[in-house]
């Protein structure tokens, strides 16, 4: 009997052990962040808005014109044809800078993608290998875990900057 009851208790401990150990090869990480935290992201996004402030700027400033002039035409009744037309012209300028920063935020994103992509896998690869993780989960699709799973997204960033 002692020997079943010893049986069976190092069986449990087994299933138990094989358990927790499963549980130590599940992971975090909000690759994201990693990314838009680290050195180089900061830079390519000053770099970014350097880049584009002059339009920023005078797209703000036609902004608050339009929205003079609307309140304006709203308040005195019926604007004169040139008042029109300036409201027209000042809109379409308003609508192609908006354009144009977003095709320069959209090129600017691919681009410090394209460059970090690969520097971005090998420092996921790295930090899978130092912690024998089978299973890397985003924080956006953990719908129930029993405790904290490690969350491996600062050591990422901290790597990414190390490899930059």
């Amino acid at each position: 009997m002692r020997k079943l009851t010893a049986a069976l208790c190092l069986g449990a401990m087994g299933i138990f052990g094989s358990l927790q150990v499963q549980a130590a090869d599940v992971a975090m990480l909000d690759w994201q962040k990693a990314l838009l935290e680290t050195d180089a992201a900061q830079r390519a996004m000053n770099q970014f808005r350097n880049g584009i402030h002059a339009k920023q700027q005078e797209a703000e400033s036609l902004g608050q014109s339009l929205q003079a002039m609307q309140q304006k035409f709203q308040d005195g009744g019926q604007p004169s044809p040139e008042e029109q037309q300036a409201f027209r012209d000042k809109g379409q300028r308003f609508e192609q800078l908006r354009q144009e920063i977003l095709q320069a935020r959209q090129e600017a994103e691919q681009r410090f993608m394209e460059g970090a992509k690969p520097k971005l896998d090998r420092a996921i690869q790295q930090v899978i290998d130092r912690h024998d993780v089978q299973v890397l989960v985003a924080p956006q699709g953990v719908v129930h875990a029993e405790g904290d799973l490690p969350d491996l997204t600062g050591e990422v960033t901290e790597l990414l900057n190390s490899l930059n």
